[in-house]
């Protein structure tokens, strides 16, 4: 039985053409896996979630859901929702709050960053500012808070430059006005329970049953929904009560 000849190699042109195919195939491929890679960087970080606004759904979801189009940005009446920037990762152009800096402190009267959201990313089962879950207070620094201390407050909570924005009913009912115009003259300081806008989310209860003691201390309630305005109206530096993003109740 004859054998078929044997076929000549390909002349070495088309060898190093196959050659730099092959490469710049490996070449893409790498950078195409090294951009997913660093889209998911920041998150494998294990940075701390960010504090997402009104209704955001559970957050695998809410990253999912989110089409990024900014709409709770505009309708947000003290601007306190913004978006991820290009360190993000994935969560670019993701929207999120910034409690320190500017909390939610419902100034809308109800939830219209909600309203505003066209995919469900911010769930519309909601309907009033009790029923959000954004987080939970949290009393980081017992020995900074000054009701603790048994001291009072006086003048701006966060300073002359600070612009952060909060509604005061009693100053102007429909326009939220900067914390710096509105300075305080407290004997006890209880900024975080006196501009909480949920009822009942936080109280100061007494350090001991001595009447004649001052002391007291915040006190997280089931019905706080992590807005951040105790956050950011906390006039010590850096804040004695923060909040815990996606952190929900838990009985003691």
């Amino acid at each position: 039985m004859s054998q078929s000849p044997k076929r000549p190699p390909p002349p070495a042109h088309v060898t190093q053409e196959a050659r730099r195919r092959f490469l710049r195939s490996l070449l893409l491929g790498g950078m195409a896996v090294g951009a997913g890679m660093a889209g998911w960087l920041p998150m494998a970080r294990g940075a701390a979630p960010r504090l997402r606004p009104p209704g955001a759904i559970a957050e695998s979801d809410f990253l999912a859901a989110c089409i990024k189009c900014g709409q709770c940005v505009q309708v947000c009446p003290v601007e306190a929702i913004v978006l991820g920037d290009i360190d993000e990762g994935f969560g670019i152009g993701v929207p999120y709050l910034d409690g320190r800096a500017q909390a939610c402190d419902f100034s809308c009267d109800a939830v219209q960053c909600i309203l505003a959201c066209p995919t469900g990313a911010l769930t519309h089962e909601l309907s009033k500012k009790e029923e959000v879950r954004m987080g939970l207070a949290r009393l980081d620094k017992p020995d900074a808070c000054l009701a603790r201390q048994g001291l009072g407050f006086k003048g701006q909570a966060r300073g002359a430059d600070f612009p952060g924005l909060h509604r005061y009913e009693k100053v102007d009912r429909w326009n939220p006005i900067k914390i710096a115009d509105h300075p305080y003259d407290l004997d006890l300081c209880d900024l975080c329970v006196r501009e909480c806008p949920i009822e009942g989310a936080i109280a100061l209860v007494p350090l001991g049953t001595d009447a004649a003691d001052k002391r007291r201390t915040p006190e997280i309630r089931q019905s706080c929904v992590g807005c951040g305005m105790c956050e950011m109206i906390c006039p010590v530096e850096p804040a004695a009560i923060v909040i815990d993003a996606r952190v929900q109740w838990r009985a003691s």
